[in-house]
């Protein structure tokens, strides 16, 4: 038989003797079997990566063909006996244990093979799949055993610590806890550090076990939280399941909180101390599902309270006879305060590809309206305490008080920073309107339709995901009263002529002619904007009044030029 030297810069490692309670997935982690003693002195020859892989039982290999019989986690022995005439074929062999999702091939050299081919090493190595020196005193009688007795008692572990989790949780609900009880509870079973959050990463409730200290979540896990300390869910190692540190031995494990079809949100472990497998999903399952419980709850109560402030405060916004005698004491009454100035804030979801018809809009909204008002809801009165916030069909409203300094601008860009965060975590992007301010409560209606106005037009101007404010819009909310936006399209083709076509041509000269009216046809500034030659630019404007007629001359057809110019920024109104 020939021996093939094995010439490849991987060098065997030892492994040590302890032996994890929980395993990193399902079934026992290969590096803690590795430490099993029937297996004591097994060396790893490549493929170090994959030691993580689950070992959920163990097979003999007598025959070359052993594929079609290999099951998910299965760690494979082999004497090599099977391919002594032939061991190149064992590269292959590691390639369809792979691709089968065994968890290792262990081989016993010396007898029949005394080295592994080149080939073989380089393609474990490649895939992370590990092959693994066997000691020469392993039997199988004993491998089998112990790697069977380690794979079940794994499993008791995972129902006991499960049952533990179940019971404790229970009590929690039955004694009328909610979410920070479950995070605690939670946390003092695994003894990690627990975090609830909301559908788009914000946190509600976190606990500590009691090895940990709280501590800056985004300063001690920024693969896990974003600098505000909100949870990045759709980062690339925050997906379900348990996932490790970086470096050293922590990690992270995450369960989404579902009701239904509802996505409530996530539940987190977290340990700098040790790696969370399977057992922590688990306990982390159980918790979830009594999170859904506790947040079902807590939303149909919200529900019938919500309902009452909604009605209350759609009277106000549609001005119907709620006068101050009767408003201020009931607003005060459910928290509010509308004797300051306010402005009011209406964000509505923004309209997608295939969304639903018109008359079923408002329910294919309201799941989205719900999150976006309980977001709303979180970071306005985190901000003012005595604002209020109410989600209707379609839309939320806020009624905000103004600063001290007058300051809105910096308010409303806060406030929509916040409902906004890292976006992602089903969010779905949102248009905002603001008013002028109120200067009591019976200006809170007009400020309602102001924002309302603001809210159109921003859409129509800047498109999706737009925040405008009533002050702001200038020429277009007068443009916007014009119910027909036929008549819009042809004042803009009658002023613009072949200007208006949606061609790069007809964009380039729109633009030419907006800087020209922007700096009141002063063409040294206009070049420099344009970044044009000045002759260049002034063989653009003679182009232009070919096409428009003498503008330069003309105030009168420079102002009807300008608002053509607007309707054509409007979206959806100029539109061939």
């Amino acid at each position: 038989m020939s021996r093939v030297a094995n010439d490849l810069p991987i060098h065997g490692e030892v492994l040590p003797d302890a032996l994890p309670v929980s395993a990193q997935r399902p079934g026992v982690a290969l590096r803690h079997v590795l430490r099993l003693e029937a297996l004591r002195g097994s060396r790893v020859l490549a493929g170090k990566a994959g030691l993580d892989r689950p070992v959920s039982r163990i097979n003999v290999m007598e025959v070359p063909d052993v594929l079609p019989w290999v099951r998910p986690g299965e760690l494979l022995v082999t004497t090599g006996y099977a391919v002594r005439e032939e061991p190149e074929r064992l590269a292959d062999l590691v390639r369809g244990l792979d691709a089968a999702g065994a968890a290792a091939l262990g081989i016993k050299l010396g007898r029949y093979l005394d080295r592994l081919p080149r080939a073989v090493l380089r393609a474990a190595e490649e895939l992370g799949f590990p092959v693994v020196s066997l000691p020469d005193s392993a039997s199988y009688d004993d491998l089998i055993t112990a790697v069977l007795t380690a794979v079940l008692d794994h499993q008791a572990d995972r129902l006991q610590r499960s049952e533990q989790a179940h019971r404790a949780l229970v009590r929690v609900v039955l004694a009328g806890g909610g979410l920070p009880e479950v995070a605690q509870a939670l946390a003092a079973i695994l003894d990690v550090t627990v975090a609830v959050t909301t559908a788009d990463g914000r946190v509600v409730a976190e606990a500590a076990g009691s090895a940990d200290t709280p501590r800056a979540r985004a300063e001690h896990y920024p693969q896990v939280f974003t600098a505000d300390g909100r949870f990045r869910v759709e980062g690339r190692t925050c997906g379900l399941g348990h996932h490790p540190a970086p470096a050293g031995p922590g990690g992270h494990a995450v369960v989404p909180i579902v009701a239904g079809s509802l996505d409530h949100g996530r539940i987190l472990a977290l340990s700098d101390r040790r790696r969370l497998g399977d057992v922590d999903v688990q306990a982390l399952e159980r918790a979830a599902t009594v999170c859904a419980l506790v947040i079902t709850k807590a939303l149909a109560v919200t529900a019938v309270e919500s309902k009452y402030q909604a009605d209350f405060l759609r009277d106000l916004l549609v001005g119907r006879d709620v006068g101050p005698e009767r408003a201020v004491p009931h607003a005060r009454g459910l928290g509010w305060d509308v004797e300051r100035p306010v402005v009011v804030l209406v964000a509505e979801p923004d309209q997608q590809e295939g969304a639903a018809a018109p008359a079923q809009r408002g329910l294919e909204l309201r799941p989205h309206v719900e999150r976006l008002a309980a977001a709303w809801s979180g970071v306005v009165r985190a901000r003012d305490g005595a604002a209020a916030v109410v989600g209707f069909t379609t839309e939320v409203v806020a009624v905000v008080g103004v600063p001290v300094g007058g300051d809105i601008e910096r308010v409303v860009r806060d406030i929509v920073a916040g409902v906004r965060g890292d976006s992602g975590g089903g969010r779905r992007p949102f248009s905002v309107g603001v008013s002028r301010v109120a200067a009591d409560v019976t200006g809170i209606a007009a400020a309602y339709d102001q924002a309302r106005k603001a809210l159109a037009v921003g859409r129509q101007v800047h498109g999706p995901g737009a925040v405008a404010s009533f002050d702001r819009l200038g020429v277009h909310r007068l443009l916007s009263l014009v119910s027909d936006p036929q008549e819009l399209r042809s004042f803009a083709r009658e002023a613009l002529g072949e200007l208006v076509q949606q061609t790069p041509q007809a964009a380039d000269l729109r633009h030419t002619l907006q800087v020209l009216l922007d700096t009141n046809l002063n063409v040294a500034q206009a070049a420099r904007e344009l970044h044009f030659h000045y002759n260049t630019l002034r063989y653009r404007i003679a182009k232009l009044e070919r096409l428009l007629g003498p503008f330069t001359v003309d105030p009168l057809l420079r102002l009807d030029l300008a608002l053509a110019l607007r309707v054509v920024a409007m979206r959806g109104i100029a539109a061939d």
